[in-house]
């Protein structure tokens, strides 16, 4: 897959005849390693650059997951372990989409002053410690702020990526944007499934079980080590293709910040991605215990949960692929949707009975987070807007999803049953509906912030 896009860049960058000095002017501020000479150049980044940096991505990719569903697997024993009450792990459920809202708006800034590529760097050593300190941290607190730091690393990653993908794959948006995808929901469900395995493997102790989670990180380290070298960042409100013959020599000017909020689109999509994510977290946090206290063994409920994030595998690549293709997303939205409400409705009236249809049906509906995505590469025309929107819509969106899990806990303490949250999800699933519609639409930040 990765020689196949390979190759396809290389023909993309064959075909373009900008001049050399403006396409070594572009790489002056991209990251990327100087090759001297035009033509070697040219060859090293559609070679082993490109190559590279794919890997970094799906690497990256595949550990902005596992800290939230391994935790979701082991939350019981979790729970045992310091004391915590429902409504402390409801609690707990809710830190990442506030770490992602903290954390993720500071994105841009890094990028600007370190390069993007130092940033994901250093969050994938941050995920790397706070994964091997939080379950030896000791008391609730200390498992609180390893898991911050955790996320901290998470959230920055999650911010550049869309920014990384439109910056140097301008015209792969789809492909790049499913591939990364892909290998999330690949890393998601993993953690999911092999969770209690491993803990089991590992003498039954919650503590290895969760920390075994960090050595992927530790691995996807090594690939971004070369784009940190140069810590100048992309010029964020550069074009995403290189200048035409007319500004051949020049520095491309730069613009003024968008005025973000001022767009209906972006606000759309930050209230579309909130409610996606409230679901999401919602899932990874609490399903596999609803499936538990419905009567499913520990395994088999790591497993439903795994079913659930591995449906975004094939689907993760093939969304974003269709969803550029269509002039208006607002199908995919309402069949994603309509397949959530039906995994829930089964999931209150039959949970052990339906229980493999209701994880594929709201495995398909949690794959609205790469069409949040792909959507955020679409409604900016440049990298200065993605990078503004990515920000706006992925901080605003996690704001927006923090009380979701949190309602889940208390709900299910004083109700004492997972009706009353089974209820909440399904009705949060109607606005995610219509926003997603609206955000859907074919029309740009950018013209909409100049209105």
């Amino acid at each position: 897959m990765m020689g196949l896009m390979a190759s396809d860049e290389t023909r993309t960058e064959t075909r373009t005849e900008a001049p050399t000095e403006a396409r070594a002017q572009a790489r002056a501020g991209s990251g990327v390693p100087e090759v001297p000479g035009d033509a070697p150049a040219t060859r090293a980044w559609t070679t082993w650059t490109t190559r590279l940096l794919m890997l970094g991505i799906v690497l990256a990719a595949v550990n902005l997951r596992p800290a939230i569903t391994s935790l979701g697997a082991l939350l019981e024993e979790v729970r045992d372990g310091l004391g915590m009450s429902g409504s402390i792990a409801g609690l707990l459920t809710s830190v990442p989409p506030l770490c992602f809202a903290v954390f993720g708006v500071t994105a841009p800034r890094l990028a600007r002053r370190f390069g993007p590529g130092a940033v994901v760097c250093a969050g994938m050593v941050a995920i790397t410690a706070g994964l091997l300190i939080r379950p030896y941290a000791g008391g609730t607190g200390g498992f609180l702020a390893a898991t911050a730091l955790a996320l901290m690393g998470i959230a920055v990653s999650n911010v550049l990526m869309p920014v990384i993908v439109k910056r140097y794959f301008p015209d792969r948006v789809g492909s790049m944007t499913g591939l990364y995808s892909m290998a999330l929901a690949f890393g998601t469900s993993v953690a999911a499934a092999a969770t209690v395995p491993l803990t089991d493997a590992l003498g039954g102790h919650w503590q290895p079980g969760l920390a075994v989670w960090a050595v992927l990180p530790a691995l996807a380290v090594l690939p971004w080590i070369p784009f940190v070298r140069n810590r100048k960042a992309p010029t964020a409100t550069a074009p995403s293709t290189p200048p035409g013959p007319g500004t051949q020599g020049e520095k491309p000017a730069e613009q003024p910040p968008l005025r973000i909020t001022r767009s209906r689109t972006a606000w759309a999509l930050a209230v579309f991605f909130g409610l996606q994510a409230t679901a999401a977290y919602i899932t990874m946090g609490w399903m596999a215990q609803i499936f538990r206290d419905s009567g499913v063994s520990a395994g088999t409920a790591g497993l439903l949960l795994a079913v659930i994030m591995v449906m975004g595998v094939p689907l993760a690549f093939v969304i974003p692929r269709v969803a550029t293709r269509l002039p208006h997303q607002g199908p995919i939205v309402v069949v994603l949707g309509v397949c959530g409400l039906a995994g829930y409705a089964g999931l209150y009236f039959a949970p052990v009975g339906g229980a493999w249809a209701w994880a594929l049906l709201l495995g398909v509906s949690n794959c609205a987070f790469p069409l949040a995505l792909t959507m955020v590469g679409m409604r900016a025309r440049t990298g200065a807007g993605v990078a503004q929107l990515s920000a706006f819509a992925q901080s605003t969106g996690y704001l927006i999803s923090i009380p979701g899990p949190l309602l889940v806990g208390v709900l299910y303490q004083h109700s004492g049953g997972w009706g009353l949250p089974i209820a909440l999800m399904s009705a949060l699933m109607v606005p995610q509906i219509v926003v997603g519609v609206l955000a859907g639409r074919n029309r740009t930040v950018e013209d909409e912030a100049a209105r």
